[in-house]
């Protein structure tokens, strides 16, 4: 599709330049070298002559004139993905208003020129068209500052209200826990899950490890039963210069003005340092645990042992880990405990705790 959008181009550049070209050597004869050439044969051959070699320079400068079109297209392209809806409206806005204020000088321009000769209205049109192109730009650069109905990456909800879009990274699929949060509804939308994330998943799930292909295949089921429960949308923004996905996530939460869900440490840190909100399903995990205070009973499993030798292990439904003074000869057995103190530690929470002694006395 695109080569063929690139073969139409070329020939409709072709076409203009050549047309365009065969109409000034035209012009060029007709004003300038008629005077100088005496011979009517000649002059027949040249009126001829001139006009075609003009078409055909025409169509050898068409090919550059398409490249920097192309280069100059790519450009204006990529900066209104990085504009908001606001902005684009503003900027059109601005775009016509300039366009109608040149319309207006254009009529004072051929007014006062196209009345002295022909070449006075030649020099009125490239006038036109240079104060066309300054203010449609100027009028669209003013109006995208004004951002007009600004709604940037948002979408009403049913209260009405502005939802702002949250974009998931490539962690936070593969853990599988925004599902249920999903789930609960604790996780409005829309959500945005960018096609260079599609492509890291894929490659993670066509790895040649076991254990990286199952995780790839589970965060591929986890987006299929996302779309079930709220609307995705899969953003196709992506930034050849740069390669690394966390950074093309950042920036694409900055230019969306959207909040990024992770649960990477590092990417979270990134995001903070550049202005970007994170949502850490880590951090909400930790928040949503019970609080526990020193002297409240637990009923735990001690399933492994301490780092110190009369310590055991064992875990709380949230996975909270609880360490057991005197615990290792406990191993295997289902016993009451008191907290002694709570720990608080970048991993996450840490219970310390002594058995019971009603425990104690039964084992």
């Amino acid at each position: 599709m695109r080569g063929l959008s690139t073969a139409l181009l070329r020939g409709v550049f072709a076409v203009v330049f050549a047309v365009t070209g065969f109409l000034l050597g035209r012009e060029a004869f007709l004003h300038m070298l008629s005077l100088h050439i005496a011979s009517q044969t000649w002059q027949i051959v040249l009126t001829i002559v001139v006009p075609v070699v003009g078409a055909v320079a025409g169509v050898f400068v068409a090919p550059l004139a398409q490249s920097l079109f192309e280069v100059e297209l790519d450009q204006v392209e990529s900066a209104i993905e990085r504009l908001t809806p606001g902005e684009l409206a503003g900027g059109a806005i601005g775009l016509i208003v300039g366009l109608v204020i040149a319309f207006l000088v254009k009529s004072v321009l051929f007014e006062f020129l196209s009345v002295t000769s022909r070449t006075g209205s030649y020099i009125a049109i490239v006038l036109y068209i240079l104060v066309s192109l300054f203010a449609a730009y100027l009028g669209a650069r003013v109006g995208a500052k004004q951002r007009i109905g600004s709604l940037p990456s948002f979408a009403l909800g049913e209260t009405g209200t502005a939802a702002v879009a949250k974009i998931i990274d490539t962690s936070v699929i593969v853990d599988g826990r925004v599902l249920e949060i999903a789930e609960t509804g604790f996780l409005e939308g829309p959500l945005v899950v960018p096609r260079f994330v599609l492509r890291e998943l894929q490659l993670i799930a066509d790895s040649v490890d076991g254990m990286k292909r199952t995780r790839g295949r589970r965060g591929l089921e986890v987006l299929t039963k996302l779309q079930e429960i709220m609307p995705i949308e899969i953003a196709d923004r992506d930034y050849d210069d740069i390669t690394a996905v966390d950074a093309k996530l950042v920036r694409l939460a900055k230019e969306r003005r959207a909040k990024l869900v992770t649960n990477d440490y590092n990417l979270n840190r990134v995001a903070q340092v550049e202005g970007v909100t994170v949502l850490n399903v880590n951090e909400l995990a930790e928040a949503v645990k019970p609080v526990v205070l020193p002297g409240e009973e637990l009923h735990v499993s001690i399933v492994r042992d301490g780092k110190e030798a009369h310590q055991g292990v064992g875990y709380l439904d949230d996975g909270t880990m609880i360490v057991v003074e005197n615990g290792r000869r406990l191993i295997g057995e289902d016993v009451d405990v008191q907290v002694t103190s709570v720990l608080q530690t970048v991993a996450g929470r840490m219970i310390f705790a002594k058995p019971k002694r009603s425990s104690v006395g039964a084992s």
